[in-house]
């Protein structure tokens, strides 16, 4: 119950955070990556925000030895950079670049019912199923 709430607090925390910096507006986004005459750099100093907080964050949980509401860290371990990751971070970034949206920001704006929105969080999520069931139809022909 614990790891429940802790993980529903920090994603309210998360996503009120996203709501006052703005990322929960697309144009926002879009005109971050239009370095015209509108260029906005308001991602650029949530990113680095984030960076500050996140990296001694980082230096403490690996300094534990376990975390404090369950057993074991759930950290990947993998430093592979392959095809699969190079394919995934290009059609996230174009999927960012065309609706201004990344999942986080896509579903704290779903509060909205815009359907420009809605259209967005339907299409994530019908991709990330589409790529579990490719997933799973790989591993099911290579094992």
């Amino acid at each position: 119950m614990k790891v429940l709430a802790s993980s529903l607090i920090c994603g309210l925390i998360f996503g009120l955070g996203l709501i006052i910096a703005g990322m929960s507006n697309p144009a926002r986004v879009l005109n971050f990556l239009d370095w015209s005459a509108n260029w906005d750099a308001t991602l650029a100093f949530v990113m680095g925000g984030a960076i500050a907080i996140a990296g001694p964050g980082i230096y403490w949980v690996r300094k534990r030895h376990r975390p404090l509401f369950t057993d074991k860290f759930d950290i990947p371990s993998s430093t592979k950079i392959d095809k699969k990751l190079i394919g995934g971070a290009a059609i996230f970034g174009i999927g960012w670049g065309i609706g201004g949206f990344c999942p986080g920001p896509g579903v704290v704006a779903l509060a909205t019912l815009q359907p420009d929105v809605v259209l967005f969080v339907v299409a994530m999520l019908v991709g990330m199923l589409a790529q579990h069931w490719l997933k799973s139809k790989t591993s099911a022909t290579d094992g």
